[in-house]
């Protein structure tokens, strides 16, 4: 080995085939995943290009590949093939092995553009954009259909046509918030479900939001939120989103109970709850004999305890992946308090199957394609740079008020 080729990196060493995965989980590093997967020759890793990739990326994007290539490196040991280079014929099998397994051709069209990421980041040949590959892709989509499973939205009223007219039914963030209670993890619920529905926030946005994001805005009961980082903004550009006056107070109540004036915005609340205790009266001591054996404790007098309930305000934001439980679990408990009374058990159940951290960015989405906000309004409103998903989001809408859904609501 050249000591130019020494100065760029360490070598992938050749597997054999009876080689495992590793034991241990692996570390944050790209790097280091890419070293244990399973080499058919000697590959020198560029580490300057991986640390530079990494830096260009978000950790989701660096977490989402890593998770990626891995799946790829454990199925090639399992089948004997060789993950690094990649043959067409691999990758191909690979993807069919996962269609076979239940994933739709959006996830193969990720899990596809991961191994070529890969391919690249270590300069090498990359096998994906074979015809094999192509092919056995586009078979995928003829049998399975190309449409993705889209999250259950959550609009304000429900499913209606007119948001502004119409009386709020069935599912509906309106009886959402109005159903949270009033205790610390209602006030919190709250406050995230209306900023949710107001900015159309990911997850890994949401959470990200700190008190020192929010700003006044020339409404005096509404605010601006500035969103630092989003899904389409990798360089940092920043966006601003609005918080409606019904979000502000919210966010008001939750902060001054909860005693929040910096930091992240949405926070765990551990709940402890202690139940009541009736007064016990001691024996005296000159009672018990010197015979028995006995307990001093058991002796003494306790007095009544009231039934009480203690939180625990976390320090930190909550995690991405608990929004959906707790959208589901706001849902559940506005349900149990018949707060959505043209609702059944059965439909309650069918409902929470969809709702996702994305439902409230549906719903919006939806909301203003009903309202009449133009696909550019729409798209500026939820930070998107392709008209591909807010169309998509819109599609069972556009049926409905189409030119045929409206022709057919006059004529009955």
């Amino acid at each position: 080995m050249s000591t130019e080729t020494a100065r760029e990196g360490p070598e992938i060493p050749v597997a054999p085939p009876e080689a495992v995965l590793p034991a241990v989980r692996a570390p944050a590093d790209l790097a280091w995943t890419i070293v244990q997967m399973r080499a058919g020759e000697r590959i020198t890793v560029n580490e300057g290009l991986i640390a530079a990739y990494q830096a260009a990326s978000s950790p989701h994007s660096i977490r989402a590949l890593k998770s990626d290539v891995e799946a790829f490196d454990a199925w090639c040991r399992r089948n004997n093939r060789i993950a690094l280079p990649a043959t067409p014929e691999t990758v191909a099998d690979y993807l069919d092995a996962r269609a076979g397994k239940g994933s739709r051709p959006a996830s193969l069209s990720r899990y596809k553009a991961s191994i070529a990421k890969i391919h690249q980041l270590l300069e090498l040949k990359d096998p994906t954009p074979a015809p094999l590959v192509k092919l056995r892709l586009q078979t995928v989509r003829r049998e399975k259909g190309a449409a993705q499973k889209q999250a259950r939205p959550l609009r304000f009223k429900g499913p209606v046509r007119d948001v502004e007219r119409d009386k709020a039914r069935g599912l509906n963030i309106r009886a959402l918030l109005e159903s949270c209670g009033e205790d610390l993890p209602g006030l919190r619920d709250r406050a995230l479900l209306s900023a949710a529905y107001d900015t159309g926030l990911r997850a890994s946005e949401l959470v990200a939001v700190a008190i020192e994001h929010i700003e006044e805005a020339i409404d005096p009961e509404a605010r601006l939120l500035q969103i630092l980082r989003h899904k389409g903004d990798q360089d940092g550009d920043g966006a601003t989103a609005y918080l409606s006056p019904r979000t502000v107070a919210a966010i008001a109540a939750w902060t001054e109970a909860a005693g929040i004036t910096t930091g992240p915005l949405f926070r765990r609340v551990q709940v402890r709850r202690y139940k009541a205790r009736a007064a016990v009266r001691g024996r005296p001591i000159d009672s018990i004999s010197g015979r028995e054996t006995w307990d001093l404790r058991k002796t003494l007098s306790k007095p009544a305890v009231k039934a009480r309930v203690e939180y625990d305000i976390g320090t930190v934001a909550l995690h991405p992946g608990s929004i959906g439980p707790i959208f589901r679990s706001i849902i559940g408990r506005a349900f149990d308090r018949g707060a959505l009374p043209d609702l059944t058990a059965d439909d309650l159940a069918r409902l929470l199957k969809g709702i996702s951290a994305h439902s409230t960015r549906i719903g919006l989405n939806q909301d203003l394609f009903a309202s009449g906000e133009d696909l550019a309004g729409i798209m500026d409103a939820l930070r998107w740079k392709s008209p591909r998903m807010p169309l998509a989001y819109n599609r069972n809408l556009a049926a409905e008020q189409g030119a045929a859904g409206r022709l057919m609501a006059k004529i009955g």
